[in-house]
């Protein structure tokens, strides 16, 4: 089946059903089958993986990993591409479809997709949790974000995003790309740009250039970050203002739990100066800034 999923194939696929890619659903389908080999390839998909696909469309990266994945959960929202996706994906009994929304609200997985994952790693002891996606533009920040919020800890993330994205999340501090979500993930992970895409390599096709972007998750980053829920605000709270110098940032941010001297006290520790700004710090400053905060916190954040 996946060596049919060319643009022709898929054009006439939902020719035959009287449909039409759906802008809102972010609907840009991968029909170069050498790009979505690479994308599979890189997601190196083993025996004791879990795969989570976001957006099946009509099922060619699905079935490229089913056949290597213990098990694959694949979710879709459109529930007129669902029912295609069920006839390609029907000879394939390790896979899962969901039609549905993956997330509950921008901040958070859908429960019963949370739940199915759980329930497929706890069948055996080794099994680890994988996002294999060509990812729907519109839902990539969310997505790749709430992952690493969870418990599920994934081993790794392989997704296809815009390529701007990628860009902000493998930025250097002091770069126009470097922000919030570039402090979340390299807290967290080792991420890398493995391709850049043309438009032309989907269909429809999108106005601006993609990637395939691999993040890997990094316990020993990870483990450096005490409470990762108040460092996900915190990151966010540190660039929702950014041209401010980082002083403002702060005492907006903790305004009403810290005042100024406080303020002073933790930029001093830090040998930040009044001009300091959050796009100037390093991944391990940003992290050392907000331990500094939370320790001169109310219990809110310390429990």
């Amino acid at each position: 089946m996946t060596n049919r999923q060319t643009v022709s194939f898929i054009r006439n696929r939902f020719d035959e059903a009287g449909l039409r890619p759906v802008t809102r659903f972010g609907q840009n389908f991968l029909v170069d089958l050498n790009l979505l080999e690479l994308l599979a390839r890189t997601g190196e998909v083993g025996g004791d993986d879990v795969i989570l696909e976001v957006g099946t469309g009509l099922g060619s990266l699905t079935a490229l990993a089913a056949p290597a994945a213990a098990e694959v959960v694949t979710v879709e929202i459109d529930p007129h591409v669902f029912m295609l996706a069920q006839e390609e994906l029907a000879v394939h009994e390790n896979v899962t479809m969901l039609q549905q929304d993956v997330l509950r609200n921008k901040n958070a997985f859908s429960q019963n997709v949370l739940d199915i994952l759980r329930e497929k790693l706890a069948v055996a002891p080794n099994r680890r949790l994988k996002l294999l996606a060509n990812l729907p533009y519109n839902i990539a920040t969310p997505i790749i974000s709430n992952l690493l919020r969870t418990d599920l800890d994934p081993s790794l993330i392989v997704v296809t995003i815009q390529k701007e994205l990628g860009d902000r999340i493998v930025a250097n501090p002091g770069t126009k790309d470097y922000g919030a979500l570039s402090i979340w993930i390299q807290a967290q992970a080792d991420a890398e740009i493995v391709r850049i895409m043309s438009p032309k390599v989907f269909w429809p096709r999108p106005k601006v250039h993609s990637a395939i972007v691999a993040i890997r998750p990094n316990e020993e980053k990870r483990s450096r970050i005490p409470n990762l829920a108040y460092f996900h605000w915190f990151t966010r709270a540190m660039f929702f203002h950014r041209r401010k110098f980082m002083r403002s940032v702060i005492l907006s941010a903790f305004k009403k739990r810290l005042d100024k001297p406080t303020v002073d006290e933790v930029m001093s520790e830090m040998s930040l100066g009044p001009d300091a700004r959050s796009e100037q710090l390093a991944v391990e400053e940003m992290i050392q800034l907000g331990e500094l905060l939370r320790a001169r916190l109310p219990g809110e954040w310390n429990e």
